[in-house]
């Protein structure tokens, strides 16, 4: 059966472990073809060995989203390798949480170069190949955070509000090109982002809530594949989804 995911060619960023992993894994048993990007090239070079030792195409390409010549060159690659780019995943994200009188200046940055202009930078460079094509997919990561404002979480919430502005601002603009955009706002998900907070105090808090309630990341590789596999002429546009236990 046709699931509309069959063949398409699906740029990934963050794709070195969590839900870009879980993404990729899933979608090329669905005979997806990746290209996979990330920092670590390492971890993306060995998942592209093992999907492509299963019989599938796998590309990999080592990617800073904060710098867009990279990015780019990511999409270049996908398109110079297999002739098309049908989605982007910007997946990529950094959660650094703390309590903004601490002024952790230099994360909040970090966040802001990695959530926002990362996910720019994604659809920056997917979006001539896409307009060209009349055709596409931008799956851009939002987060609960992106809806709901904790303490702690102001800096990591408004870059994951602002995912969810761009992503409202692309889709009303991409409708002359037949492009589809989907925000996809993951509650807590078993990853490495609570990994990226330095404050020892709010660290062990956050490992405590994800132990407790973070359910595995092939959730959002299964919400991925829902969205992709619509038909082409059915576009959904968000996503939130939480643990069935999670409250907030």
């Amino acid at each position: 059966m046709n699931t509309n995911i069959e063949g398409k060619v699906i740029v990934i960023t963050g794709a070195s472990s969590g839900l870009g992993e879980a993404a990729a894994r899933y979608l090329t048993s669905k005979s997806a073809i990746v290209a996979l990007g990330a920092r670590r090239v390492d971890r993306i070079q060995s998942l592209a060995n093992e999907l492509n030792g299963k019989g599938g195409k796998a590309l990999a390409i080592a990617t800073d989203v904060t710098k867009y010549d990279q990015v780019k060159a990511l999409v270049d690659a996908a398109v110079q390798t297999y002739g098309r780019i049908d989605v982007i995943i910007n997946n990529a994200g950094l959660m650094p949480q703390s309590p903004l009188e601490r002024l952790k200046i230099d994360e909040w940055n970090q966040m802001i170069d990695v959530n926002i202009k990362g996910v720019l930078y994604g659809i920056a460079a997917a979006l001539p190949y896409m307009k060209q094509q009349k055709s596409g997919h931008i799956i851009n990561v939002s987060s609960v955070a992106g809806h709901k404002v904790r303490a702690n979480g102001a800096v990591y919430s408004a870059t994951k509000h602002a995912v969810r502005v761009i992503s409202e601002g692309v889709r009303q603009e991409v409708k002359p090109y037949n492009i589809r955009t989907t925000i996809i706002s993951p509650g807590a998900v078993d990853t490495e982002l609570p990994n990226t907070i330095s404050e020892t105090d709010i660290a062990e808090s956050m490992q405590k809530f994800y132990k407790d309630y973070a359910i595995p990341a092939d959730s959002f590789a299964r919400i991925v594949a829902f969205a992709i596999s619509q038909p082409e002429e059915v576009d959904i546009n968000e996503i939130l989804y939480r643990p069935t236990k999670q409250e907030f």
